[in-house]
């Protein structure tokens, strides 16, 4: 996205009412173009440009703010044999506001970005029932500058779904977890924005 005016006609082209201009524009580029030397990449994932956009409006408030999180991975052995199972167990804890009230939750996952994932629907679902319906349908890591090895960028990309509609989310960071925040957080405050169910 290489200027104001592209930023605009993509807006425009996803339907986004939404009055940018001088100096919101402005913004909303300098932002996109940090991201994007970050790693983020919004092609395939108009979801997160979609937020991205909300959140340059000066009357955006978020449906939920992250407070932390904390993700434990731990490889189950048995205690009286000290034999190596196999079992892998991910849990994540998560701090989350929503309407002023904080909301800490726990979860069990298959992994841990599937922990996390059920850590922070178990806090939504208590403000959004409806959420419910939202299911993660792809899940695609790629890493960056592969020279730097485990110090490498990764880039996450998230597809959901409703049932009725499938949307993208992105999210980039050296820390694979953080990056899968990113992309689904946007996702779940996209749904919920655009179903207006708060």
């Amino acid at each position: 996205m290489s200027g104001k005016g592209n930023i605009i006609y993509k807006a425009k082209e996803r339907g986004l009412n939404v009055p940018l201009q001088g100096k919101e524009a402005k913004k909303l580029l300098e932002q996109i173009k940090q991201l994007e030397s970050r790693g983020f990449q919004f092609d395939n994932a108009e979801a997160s440009f979609d937020m991205l956009v909300q959140r340059a409006m000066p009357d955006y408030k978020p449906l939920f703010e992250l407070v932390d999180f904390m993700v434990v991975v731990e490889k189950r052995r048995r205690p009286s044999t000290r034999k190596d199972t196999g079992e892998m167990l991910s849990e994540a804890m998560v701090k989350v506001k929503v309407d002023g009230k904080l909301m800490h939750t726990a979860a069990e996952g298959n992994g841990p970005v599937n922990a996390l994932d059920a850590a922070l629907r178990q806090a939504l679902l208590q403000f959004y029932p409806d959420l419910a319906v939202v299911k993660l349908i792809d899940y695609k890591v790629r890493i960056l500058a592969e020279s730097t090895g485990t110090e490498s960028l990764v880039r996450v990309l998230i597809e959901s779904t409703d049932g009725n509609e499938e949307w993208r989310t992105v999210g980039s960071s050296t820390d694979i977890i953080e990056a899968s925040w990113l992309a689904l957080a946007d996702g779940l405050e996209y749904w919920l924005l655009k179903h207006n169910k708060k």
